[in-house]
């Protein structure tokens, strides 16, 4: 079910553009607009789920879906041997501004920890 108000909806709707990197079914995956990593690919489920815990809570494996349209990316895009992080913002105090769950995938240079 799409939300009409939702960017990452329009996205799949393929009323917004997006530089799309990997497809199936029930998943998309396309370049970040603001990137912080020289490979930055959002990662979400064609269908709209708020954030990670309502996608977790839907229980119909769409969750392991993600993961691994995710892996595939980092393959895709050379980063998965090196190492690659995924980052799912859930909520406002998280730093979660588009309310359609979304995994960030950031790789090709090193990562520090904490995050920030």
């Amino acid at each position: 079910m799409a939300v009409t108000d939702c960017l990452f909806c329009k996205i799949v709707a393929k009323d917004i553009p997006a530089t799309i990197v990997h497809e199936t079914d029930r998943t998309l995956a396309f370049r970040d607009l603001n990137p912080q990593a020289p490979t930055h690919v959002l990662v979400i489920p064609k269908g709209h789920y708020e954030n990670a815990a309502a996608l977790a809570a839907a229980d119909d494996g769409l969750a392991d879906e993600v993961l691994t349209t995710a892996h595939a990316v980092a393959v895709q895009e050379g980063v998965a041997d090196s190492g690659y992080r995924l980052v799912f913002n859930t909520g406002p105090q998280s730093g979660q501004t588009v309310f359609h769950v979304h995994g960030h995938l950031l790789g090709g240079r090193d990562l520090l920890w904490p995050p920030g």
